[in-house]
């Protein structure tokens, strides 16, 4: 195993992103490192692709160099907004080459979001695609683009690109950078920012920095709470777009140097074909797809485990008891701030949250620390430990006080929270935030968003059983509602609730 599970923690701690990819690389250059999702054509350009380790360390370095080639310099902020294919991981890790710093952009976000979230950053490029199911994510960065300053450079994959959009398909591009000669960064590689997430509050888009180590150090929750093997498979369904993405996918792959097979979109029929063709896969999913896939008998072909991601963790108190034969972790997603990872009981009902450190795996004597659990003040659980951000971005930028650590390195996640023993449950999520699927809104900023185009509309936040919450909105006139909202270049979910029922969303 690239890490020795816990006695090699330490070591993974110290690695960058492409450290520990070119390590597994090293080890087994001819070995499948990853896969696209079968169905690829149906929703993006491009025929399906499965890579060895030697193939993408060649597109990973080709990538690296393209950026040099723009004349982006070391830790310059490049934005990502792509579907959940090879090009999505071959982009961050070829951001990590070049030295850079990916800013990771869900795919549903539009001009609005893109703006909102990268304004302050400094991102000189937008790495982005034609189009992602009847989305056009590179038609939306051009026109970000135009309200923000410092973005130079527009690069997409895939055809009929707009016009300004260098792409990325082409073979025959010259990459003459010596990526050898990149320009070091001082101290230790790993305590570098690599990454920027984007958290929302009621109020605000706001970008959190981590670097490697951190990155790392969320992912080790569910790498060992998972217990996956060396060159173990696994079947990711979360895009990495966010922290969670990065920690269930991304870094347990370069953790266990195995293969990581994509899945675009979470359909049960298209999953259980995917877990059929690759060997006991570990698969990583949202939690509350568990009771309609296990309806739907995907835990029935060999899958040595689950990842299940709950974004809103306060279900997990009335999550009904699940006997699926592989192991299941349910992971807790408190916003971007941090997540907790824990395997069911025996009796299959979710693990309760300790109070104070929490190491993993999860009762045992070589534990490795991962994070720590505090009740705040305003009743809220507040967590600190190696993946929790602790700064600003960009430096000496200021941050909103739900972000700020404590003198005690906590972080207030805005979750409520009630403390039974030794344990907390949470009891719901953030004030004045509705989450749809893996989405998140500020109330008052839609609501201000709305007024802007009629006064007289009306959002509400409706209970979904299967994605938390999905938006209804209501005016004299939707149609023209839903015009207006997306001539501004807002998010599909939000404009799409002033669509008729039973007409198909924009995603």
């Amino acid at each position: 195993m690239i890490v020795g599970k816990s006695d090699g923690a330490e070591a993974a701690h110290a690695a960058t992103l492409d450290e520990l990819f070119r390590r597994a690389g090293v080890r087994h250059p001819q070995a499948i490192a990853l896969i696209d999702p079968p169905n690829r054509e149906s929703f993006t350009d491009g025929a399906p692709r499965a890579l060895s380790y030697a193939e993408a360390d060649r597109l990973i370095s080709d990538f690296a160099a393209r950026l040099r080639n723009l004349g982006l310099r070391t830790d310059s902020v490049v934005a990502i907004q792509l579907p959940n294919t090879v090009e999505a991981v071959i982009a961050l890790m070829g951001v990590s080459r070049a030295g850079m710093i990916a800013a990771l952009l869900p795919l549903l976000w539009r001009q609005q979001d893109i703006v909102a979230a990268l304004r302050g950053t400094g991102a000189k490029a937008i790495v982005t695609c034609a189009r992602a199911g009847t989305l056009a994510p590179a038609k939306s960065a051009v026109l970000a683009a135009a309200e923000l300053f410092p973005i130079r450079h527009i690069c997409g994959f895939g055809r009929e690109l707009p016009d300004g959009v260098m792409p990325l398909d082409d073979r025959n591009a010259q990459t003459s950078v010596d990526l050898g000669h990149t320009p070091a960064r001082p101290g230790v590689a790993a305590n570098h920012v690599a990454v920027l997430t984007f958290d929302i509050t009621s109020h605000a888009v706001v970008p959190l920095a981590r670097n490697h180590a951190q990155l790392v150090a969320g992912g080790l929750a569910p790498f060992l709470e998972a217990d996956l093997a060396q060159e173990a498979v696994l079947l990711s369904t979360i895009p990495p777009a966010s922290f969670a993405g990065l920690a269930l996918g991304v870094v347990p792959w370069l953790l266990c140097g195995g293969t990581l097979a994509l899945h675009h979109g979470c359909d049960p029929m298209a999953l259980a074909a995917q877990c059929a063709a690759l060997a006991e896969p570990t698969v990583i999913l949202p939690g509350p797809a568990l009771a309609p896939l296990s309806d739907a008998d995907l835990f029935n072909v060999s899958i040595k485990s689950i990842l299940a991601l709950w974004r809103a963790p306060e279900r997990l108190a009335s999550c009904a008891p699940c006997h699926a034969k592989a192991a299941l972790v349910d992971v807790a997603a408190f916003g971007e701030i941090g997540l907790l990872a824990s395997q069911r009981r025996a009796d299959g009902l979710p693990a309760p949250i300790p109070c104070g450190p929490i190491g993993v795996p999860r009762g045992t004597a070589g534990a490795v620390a991962v994070a720590e659990t505090a009740r705040h003040k305003t009743g809220t659980l507040a967590l600190s430990g190696p993946m929790v951000p602790a700064q600003p971005f960009p430096p000496g930028a200021a941050q909103s006080n739900e972000h700020a650590p404590d003198p005690a390195g906590f972080v207030d996640t805005g979750f409520g929270c009630r403390r039974d023993g030794d344990a907390f449950t949470i009891t719901g999520p953030p004030v004045g935030i509705t989450a749809v699927g893996g989405y998140r809104f500020g109330r008052p900023a839609l609501e201000a968003q709305l007024a802007a185009v009629d006064p007289a509309a009306t959002i509400l936040a409706i209970p979904d059983s299967a994605i938390g919450e999905r938006l209804a909105g209501a005016a004299a006139d939707p149609q023209a509602v839903l015009a207006a909202l997306q001539a501004r270049g807002a998010n599909p979910l939000f404009s799409g609730a002033f669509r008729p029922r039973g007409e198909a969303g924009a995603a």
